[in-house]
């Protein structure tokens, strides 16, 4: 297929150099000039890389960002023609999504929200699970695409529910996270070895998908980002605000934003999410870590 390929992050520049390896023609566009895809055009604009193509696929840091390469100067809307599909991966607003489709809607283009989850590890082996909002027809359609960069997809119904199911999923990432990084905290304190605190975790009820990743990252003291926590904070606070929307109240999820503001506040937005940890042991004065590290 002829994609055209914007944003090349940390997961988009892995993401676009699967679909070039798949044997898909793909033109790209990134923000900052300079990352270059093998095999792959690169475009000047967001609309001269969309010329031509059936799929215009989007890895972009937030909602205004979309919006700006969408509809802004030199925007995407200058070159969809009817047929088109615009598929996002960024993790952005639901209801802007629901917007956004029926603005481009009205040329014939069809807009499937496909955020992911896995990680900068999963866009680089191409085992993402994708989370999908769109019709049955186009998603279909990508299903190519979906091949080359992940291992799943869930369609999780018309088109906003893959980002609002995004947001669910990292509602819950964040306070697991949130919640392992304070036992950690404590357990240090009171003299627990760190290490055995997490083969016991692996033992029991207590595991999860989020412990298994982070935790050899943390005993190792390094929060090199995975998944930075300026993003994090970013989908966090998207999260609070689809609930106002919604009249839902998140009182946990409230309080762990606070820790991302101050963790954000220390100079570690840049770091991992995981990093929220340095905060909670500077309060405590101690530091987590295994013997290795």
């Amino acid at each position: 297929m002829r994609v055209a390929f914007v944003g090349l992050g940390i997961m988009g520049h892995a993401m676009a150099t699967n679909l070039v390896k798949a044997g898909h023609e793909v033109t790209v566009w990134n923000r900052t000039p300079g990352k270059l895809v093998e095999g792959a055009g690169v475009a000047p604009t967001p609309a001269a890389a969309a010329q031509g193509a059936e799929v215009v696929w989007l890895c972009v840091s937030d909602t205004d960002a979309v919006e700006r390469v969408i509809f802004g100067v030199d925007g995407v809307t200058a070159a969809l023609t009817e047929g088109m599909i615009i598929a996002d991966s960024s993790t952005i607003s639901p209801s802007a999504t629901v917007k956004f489709a029926d603005r481009v809607g009205i040329k014939g283009v069809t807009w499937v929200d496909a955020p992911m989850t896995g990680s900068k590890i999963g866009a680089r082996d191409g085992t993402l699970v994708f989370i999908v909002g769109g019709s049955e027809a186009p998603v279909e359609r990508l299903k190519p695409l979906f091949a080359a960069m992940g291992k799943k997809i869930f369609r999780m119904g018309e088109t906003g529910k893959g980002q609002a199911t995004k947001l669910a999923m990292n509602l819950q990432i964040a306070l697991i996270f949130e919640g392992f990084a304070e036992a950690l905290t404590l357990a240090t304190k009171l003299g627990v070895d760190p290490q055995q605190l997490l083969s016991l975790i692996e033992a029991t009820m207590v595991r999860s998908g989020v412990v298994d990743y982070k935790g050899p990252f943390i005993l190792q003291r390094d929060f090199t980002p995975n998944f930075p926590l300026r993003l994090m904070h970013k989908d966090i606070r998207l999260t609070l605000e689809a609930a106002k929307e919604a009249r839902v109240k998140l009182p946990a999820l409230e309080t762990v934003e606070e820790i991302y503001e101050m963790a954000s506040e220390e100079g570690n937005r840049d770091l991992d999410y995981a990093a929220t940890l340095m905060l909670l042991e500077k309060w405590a004065g101690v530091q987590v870590k295994g013997k290795a590290a």
